[in-house]
This record gives structure tokens, C-alpha cells and sequence, in this order.
């Protein structure tokens, strides 16, 4: 089903009256197009939201993801600027935080996420495993700085943002979506 303005989109085929995928994807864009159709299970009934499709907001879950990536990428621009790098060898038990060990387990779920959404034809998993990293670095941003913070807890937390950053345009480019740096 497909809705606009909170209203049902009528479509006939007696009388001719359609929207093409080209038409949505024209509307909407192909990110969007591509996560709303991936992120339901075939045998689920899909409720397609123009509207929220459309929206550059946090409510709108391809956004997001998107957005938390382009954090990531901002991140290290403002890291580059103060000189800042994450080094080999970071003191990643230095990342105790909540937010930070959410994170972590969140990032090392993802290849048992990958083998079991092949396994089950289940690409809806990564869509919705994206989502919740996404979820999990946009806490763990809110929480806990890098700039500012002793040059070892820096180093290891910018280790912890570059995992995330690789997991989530893994993650994305499994399900055919941009993962841009600005937005």
C-alpha cells in the first residue's frame, strides 16, 4: 500500500490508475526507494509512507543510518583538524561507557547478521541491523566526546567511530544504498 499525506494512494488497473517504480523512485529517491522495499520481509505486508520517505529528519530510518555515517565522516574531519589521529595499537580498554560497549557488541554482531540473513534470504535483517547501529552510534555520540579527551581515550574512541563508519557502509552498500560523508 502506498501513502501520501497520511491518505491511501487509490490504484485501479481497470481504469489505469498507477504509480510506476520510476515515478517513486522520481519522488522519492532510490536510497529511500531501495531501504523501504528491503526493510519488510516478502511475506509482510508493506506500507510505503511518501511522506516520511521524503523527510530529512531522524524519523525517516534510510536518513538516519545515512546521517549517522556522515557524523562519522565529520568526526574525523574535525579529529584531522585537531590533530588528532587514531593510532595502531589504540587502548580500546579504555572504551568502558555504556554507550561505548553497546556499540562495540552492536558492530561485532554484524558478521553473524550478514551469515544469517543470507542463510535465511533475509536481507530485512541488515536493513534493520543497520538501523540499530545507527541507533547505537548516534547514543554513544551524544555521550562521549573525542576532542578535548586525554590523547588515549581520543585515540581509542576515534578506533571505536572508524569500525562503526566501515560497519555501516558495509552495511548500507549490502542493501544498495549511499553511505554519504555530508548531508
Amino acid at each position: 500500500s502506498l501513502y501520501r499525506g497520511g491518505e491511501l494512494v487509490k490504484m485501479s488497473k481497470r481504469t489505469g490508475e498507477s504509480v510506476t517504480l520510476a515515478e517513486l523512485i522520481e519522488e522519492v529517491g532510490t536510497d529511500a526507494a531501495r531501504y523501504f522495499f528491503v526493510m519488510r520481509s516478502l511475506d509482510s505486508q508493506l506500507d510505503f509512507d511518501l511522506d516520511l520517505a521524503k523527510k530529512r529528519t531522524n524519523e525517516n530510518p534510510v536518513y538516519y543510518i545515512q546521517y549517522a555515517h556522515a557524523r562519522i565522516s565529520s568526526i574525523f574531519r574535525q579529529a584531522d583538524e585537531a590533530g588528532i589521529a587514531a593510532k595502531d595499537g589504540a587502548e580500546l580498554e579504555l572504551l568502558t561507557d555504556e554507550t561505548e560497549i553497546a556499540l562495540i557488541k552492536k558492530i561485532a554482531a554484524y558478521p553473524e547478521e550478514i551469515a544469517r540473513a543470507a542463510a535465511e534470504l533475509a536481507p530485512q535483517r541488515i536493513a534493520r541491523y543497520s538501523h540499530e547501529l545507527a541507533g547505537a552510534f548516534h547514543s554513544f555520540y551524544n555521550k562521549c566526546r573525542i576532542i578535548g579527551q586525554e590523547p588515549a581515550l581520543a585515540s581509542a574512541r576515534l578506533a571505536l567511530v572508524s569500525a562503526a563508519g566501515r560497519v555501516i557502509r558495509n552495511s548500507l552498500g549490502v542493501l544498495g544504498v549511499s553511505a554519504p560523508e555530508k548531508m
